[in-house]
């Protein structure tokens, strides 16, 4: 399994349930940190087999490299796509800056490792390759539009891939979580339906089992949105959302 983002909570948890019922090779790729040490050892007290690579997600250019050295022990069977930024929501339409982050991390960076990753597993003929989307990329909010936008393009992307691969023989999984109780949203007042990583986890693993191309987390998540999706905009404004 590759985790890009290493140290995702989201992430982790995963690699945690595929490991409670199988033995699992683990490569993590993540800037190198105390938070990257101690999640390598986390899993290998699991009982994985963990290798680190650095990763740096506005380093595109070292992309190829990464994935290059995650493949190089074998075939990997998973690859999770993991990292990601929330930032200042309204910094981020008023500063540069704070919006090439989140659109370099988020999307650009996200489908720089879906092509090197992708072409890869439809080399080897086999494998789930899992992006992390959110709810936030099916409709844009005044609250977090930015963010909301990056998921979006991301989502698409992946989408897309779904059926790119589907002919090699490779299985391509977007996840929509909602609000997720991590580091990142710690401070936040959490959105009707929240969940855990490793409620997340739970959706991640079945959708690779049973090679599930989309799934929410949680399930009902998918008819709220269908229905927010569909309110007239002059009413959407005016939604607490």
């Amino acid at each position: 399994m590759l985790l890009l983002g290493g140290t995702s909570e989201i992430g982790l948890a995963v690699a945690a349930k595929f490991a409670a019922t199988h033995p699992l090779r683990v490569v993590l790729a993540a800037r190198p940190s105390d938070r990257l040490a101690a999640a390598a050892a986390r899993l290998r007290e699991l009982g994985c087999a963990v290798s680190t690579l650095a990763f740096d997600a506005r380093a595109p250019q070292t992309h190829a490299e990464v994935v290059d050295k995650a493949f190089a022990d074998g075939d990997l069977d998973v690859v999770v796509v993991a990292f990601g930024v929330l930032g200042d929501q309204e910094k981020a339409w008023t500063d540069l800056d704070a919006a090439l982050e989140l659109a370099e991390v988020n999307y650009t960076a996200a489908v720089s490792v879906g092509v090197l990753v992708g072409r890869r597993l439809a080399d080897q003929g086999h494998g789930s390759l899992v992006a992390l989307s959110s709810v936030a990329g099916e409709r844009a909010r005044r609250s977090n539009f930015v963010y909301g936008s990056t998921k979006a393009g991301m989502d698409a992307f992946y989408s897309g891939l779904t059926e790119a691969l589907r002919p090699s023989g490779v299985h391509v999984a977007v996840i929509r979580p909602g609000f997720v109780h991590t580091k990142m949203t710690e401070g936040l007042k959490p959105a009707p339906l929240s969940v855990t990583p490793e409620q997340v986890a739970d959706v991640v693993v079945d959708a690779v089992r049973t090679r599930r191309e989309l799934a929410w987390a949680p399930a009902p998540l998918r008819f709220v949105m269908s229905v927010l999706r569909h309110v007239p905009r002059p009413i959407f404004r005016r939604l607490p959302v």
